[in-house]
């Protein structure tokens, strides 16, 4: 068995199907492949995301999926634009948008929560 040639699944929970197909769908543009009584299911590149329905959750306090984007200034228009909020972190020098460079300059990271608390972000990397 070969698991570095498997297509992983990403799991994420959520408490609220409703508010995570708004989100996920409203708000990030995602295409729903599947809603079942035990997950809702998006394609993503190379993988799938499932949003476990669950009845209790208490979501990580550290990003659980991050999208790399080509310009993290693009990323913040159009996630604000659609009213996303994005997360402040103390002693994370961020920007007035919210958006973090790392010390070495190699990533710069903008941070926000899905309706289950999930911590989701975009990223912009030098190659």
């Amino acid at each position: 068995m070969d698991l570095t040639q498997a297509k992983p699944t990403i799991f994420l929970a959520t408490t609220n199907a409703d508010a995570a197909r708004a989100f996920y769908e409203g708000v990030l543009g995602l295409s729903l492949t599947e809603d079942s009584p035990f997950a809702l299911v998006y394609p993503l590149t190379g993988t799938e995301l499932r949003l476990s329905k669950v009845p209790e959750y208490t979501p990580q306090p550290f990003t659980v999926l991050d999208w790399q984007v080509s310009d993290i200034g693009a990323a913040h228009t159009a996630l604000s634009g659609k009213g996303v909020a994005f997360t402040r972190y103390d002693g994370m020098d961020q920007d007035q948008r919210g958006v973090w460079t790392t010390p070495d300059g190699g990533a710069q990271i903008l941070w926000f929560k899905d309706p289950d608390g999930n911590v989701l972000s975009v990223s912009q990397r030098k190659a």
